[in-house]
């Protein structure tokens, strides 16, 4: 016998049981778009490596350690998307979407890194994003921040999570204050924790995120960002605030929050949550207001966010947020040949009448018995029987399977007002 093939160790499969969890979760997602006037754009999962050399830093773990990079047979450098931003850019640009225009675009879909695997990171992994292109001001900044507060209340876990946020300022802010950081920390060098101390010429503003103890320590006395904000940079915050604080959006400043990529500029926010252990944000974003340009495009100022889909998932489940509609509403039961040859027909007259309904249709025969087994497996509310009676007098037999209601014969008329209320469920 061969060799059984397993999927990739951190490459998931999604199995039927598991798959009306993300639908319920993509539907709300949808719903919540659409009402902020968002339009879905679909990228390629494969781009040019240069795109995410360009757009995250080369000096990023993502680019250094966990990127999917491999030569086509051109020998052209080809990279499975980690992140979707870069990917949106890239396709505004390539479609005129982005200068002098405002777009506010969603997507979802699957995002690749090679790490190690645990509950809630996988090497395959889906994201929801939304991007906001054209808008400077920090209103543009509250809305997508409020459109995620907006899900935790469709999803009711608003009490699950913490908004905490923070500003880099301009680049040339950040820039000023990575070098005050750098000298700080040099002079700490040997106390720092193996990734810090790679990191200290490289990118210091990521050790801001060590895990590390002792590290954690030394940043106590650290010079403090918001101490080399620019005015402009300053004012913009202080908006951002005043309009979270009017909708009601509490909040949680936080400045050691700098997000892991290079292209962030001022805002810069997570949304975390005690409730799935050391893995806790669960959605992340800011303003990337240089990105366009550099990635060849005219300058476009811009900010959006990116959420994990898995572990959303993990959360509403923890939480008993999810309650998926059921697979099968109804499953439809032919009992000898006439019943059989008409079934098909009948159920296709159905679904023309009630296109929501989900409906089975019993296949391969058998007695009654062992139909009534498979549809009580199938999870149906209710078995639609027909047998010769019922052929004769264009009847369905209607007998409920998750309730003690006694079973009825109806006309085909009265069957499709008994099963419409199914299909609003």
């Amino acid at each position: 016998m061969a060799k059984s093939i397993q999927a990739i160790r951190g490459m998931n499969d999604l199995l039927p049981e598991q798959s009306p969890a993300w639908q319920q979760v993509e539907s709300v997602i949808r719903q919540v778009a659409a009402s902020y006037g968002y339009s879905e754009i679909r990228m390629p999962v494969l781009e040019s490596t240069a795109l995410f050399k360009r757009s995250i830093g080369e000096v990023t773990d993502i680019v250094e350690k966990e990127m999917y990079t491999f030569d086509d047979r051109n020998g052209d450098s080809l990279t499975l998307r980690p992140e979707g931003t870069a990917s949106c850019v890239r396709a505004g640009n390539q479609h005129g979407l982005l200068y002098n225009q405002i777009q506010r675009l969603w997507y979802m879909g699957p995002m690749f890194r090679y790490e190690r695997p645990q509950k809630g990171r996988y090497r395959q992994f889906h994201q929801f994003g939304i991007e906001v292109f054209g808008l400077t001001e920090a209103d543009a900044d509250a809305e997508v921040i409020l459109l995620s507060a907006r899900l935790w209340k469709a999803f009711g876990i608003g009490d699950q999570v913490e908004l905490q946020l923070n500003s880099l300022g301009s680049n040339e802010a950040r820039n000023r204050y990575r070098e005050a950081l750098h000298d700080y920390l040099v002079q700490y060098r040997e106390q720092l924790d193996e990734d810090s101390q790679r990191r200290l010429s490289s990118n210091p503003l990521r050790i801001l995120d060590s895990k590390d103890p002792a590290t954690q320590q030394l940043l106590a006395d650290a010079p403090r960002l918001s101490d080399y904000w620019d005015e402009e940079s300053r004012q913009h915050f202080e908006q951002l605030c005043q309009r979270l604080s009017e909708a009601g959006v509490s909040y949680t400043l936080n400045e050691r929050l700098v997000r892991g990529l290079d292209y962030y500029n001022r805002t810069v926010f997570e949304w975390v949550t005690t409730a799935l252990g050391a893995q806790g944000t669960v959605c992340a974003g800011g303003r990337y207001d240089g990105l366009v340009e550099q990635l060849g495009g005219k300058a476009t100022p811009a900010v959006g966010f990116a959420m994990g889909i898995e572990r959303l998932v993990l959360l509403l489940q923890e939480q008993h947020k999810l309650s998926p509609r059921r697979v099968v509403d109804a499953y439809l039961m032919p009992l000898g040949q006439a019943a059989e040859l008409k079934a098909p027909a009948i159920a296709e007259k159905l679904r023309d009448a009630l296109p929501e309904l989900r409906l089975v249709v019993h296949c391969g025969g058998g007695a009654m018995k062992k139909q009534m087994k498979k549809a009580d497996k199938s999870g149906a509310e209710l078995a639609l029987i027909i047998g010769d009676n019922e052929l004769a007098e264009q009847q369905i037999t209607v007998k409920p399977l998750r309730s003690d209601a006694e079973q009825q014969t109806l006309s085909h008329a009265e069957l499709i007002e008994t099963l419409r209320p199914l299909t609003q469920a």
